[in-house]
């Protein structure tokens, strides 16, 4: 995707329209919780919202979510843990695409998150125009 087909994404509650989702956020941080929320409402989804790991694999395997995404710092299970038990335990047929919230942007979390199973990484403090882009490119059709 180059930059000016970004620059062309609706930032609205239309985006949502375009590109229907059922969106989880696996976060333990209430500031991040909001900030998320917020940004993903701007875009016209309503996310579910869970504060840890344990929480995340529990309502993988009881709903059908086309994206997570995950912070990697919770308690009880992590991000990545949690992403290997979703990966491990949960049917081909259920399996959404995760992608890493995390302030750590080092080459090592990366490869840590990918070898987990995530598809794709980001770093915090999060800008709408690149969750944006991020839904769009791991899009169930496409």
């Amino acid at each position: 995707m180059s930059s000016q087909d970004s620059d062309n994404i609706e930032l609205n509650n239309s985006f949502a329209e375009t590109y229907p989702m059922k969106i989880l956020v696996a976060e333990d941080n209430p500031m991040n919780q909001k900030l998320i929320q917020k940004i993903l409402g701007k875009l016209g989804y309503e996310p579910d919202l869970v504060e840890n790991g344990k929480a995340a694999f529990k309502a993988v395997q009881n709903s059908n979510y086309d994206v997570v995404l995950m912070d990697l710092q919770m308690p009880e299970i992590d991000g990545i843990e949690a992403t290997k038990l979703i990966r491990d335990q949960v049917g081909e047929e259920k399996q959404p695409a995760i992608i890493a919230l995390t302030a750590n942007t080092t080459e090592t979390a990366k490869q840590d998150c990918f070898a987990a199973g995530m598809v794709d990484y980001t770093a915090k403090p999060i800008k709408i125009q690149q969750l944006a882009e991020l839904l769009r490119k791991h899009y169930p059709a496409s």
